[in-house]
């Protein structure tokens, strides 16, 4: 006898909804925060774009860009940030290594961005490494 999901549509054996729920949560979890780390990406580049005020200035760093060119970098990847993290929690198949890719690569522009604002370079690589986490934990796991 198969185990059936409350849709009635059966699955192998011995499957059941509590041993699909830690991937579901993972996926969940990554999706949430990626669109909140989006939203406030959004926020960080339109601020970047609007006025250059809130960001120091930085002299003779390795990876030094015109603020304003850094605010179009978060804005778009913000943009993408959201998009992934809706797309993880409507259970896109393709949205978990979506997901990785563009936490990953976040994770990279915060790291580079750290002298213009380390403080919240510092917190967006540490959603990134949850995000991460969360995704590649689970990533065994069966989700239908």
């Amino acid at each position: 006898m198969t185990a059936q999901p409350s849709g009635g549509v059966p699955r192998a054996s011995g499957q059941t909804d509590r041993a699909r729920a830690p991937a579901a949560r993972g996926a969940a979890f990554a999706g949430v925060v990626l669109a909140i780390s989006g939203v406030l990406g959004i926020l960080q580049g339109s601020a970047a774009i609007a006025k250059n005020d809130p960001y120091t200035a930085v002299v003779n760093y390795a990876y030094g860009f015109n603020v304003t060119a850094w605010g179009w970098i978060h804005l778009l990847f913000g943009a993408a940030l959201v998009v992934v993290g809706l797309c993880l929690l409507m259970g896109m198949s393709w949205a978990k290594g979506a997901g990785v890719l563009i936490a990953a690569t976040t994770m990279a522009l915060q790291f580079i961005f750290l002298p213009y604002y380390p403080v919240w370079a510092l917190v967006a690589i540490a959603l990134d490494v949850l995000v991460l986490w969360a995704l590649l934990v689970y990533s065994n796991e069966t989700v239908d």
